[in-house]
């Protein structure tokens, strides 16, 4: 090697490209194509439902009261949780296994 020269191909000051340099510029290449997907996606999605936000009722529209703040609670909320505790319930119930010890393990 010269003296005063860096490695073949490099200027004396700069220092030397190692392989993981590469995958730098591959991860914001990548990142920046992952944006510009998720940004254009939300884009097309907002364009694409202005529809909902209209007010203009369609024909056909015949629309009922709406749920009380209680109503909404108990059919989102309160009406689930039971349906989980319920079948939560009836699998404990009806569970048929004895054996809820772990098995010792047989000496050779």
């Amino acid at each position: 090697m010269r003296r005063g020269a860096g490695p073949v191909g490099h200027p004396p000051n700069e220092r030397p490209q190692s392989s993981f340099d590469i995958f730098d510029n591959v991860d914001k290449k990548n990142a920046l194509r992952a944006g510009a997907l998720a940004a254009g996606t939300t884009l097309m999605m907002l364009l694409m439902s202005s529809p909902a936000f209209a007010n203009i009722r369609d024909d056909g529209d015949d629309p009922g009261k709406g749920l009380s703040v209680g109503e909404t609670l108990g059919l989102y909320v309160l009406a689930p949780l039971a349906l989980f505790a319920i079948i939560a319930g009836l699998v404990m119930v009806l569970d048929k296994s004895k054996d809820r010890q772990p098995k010792a393990k047989a000496k050779a």
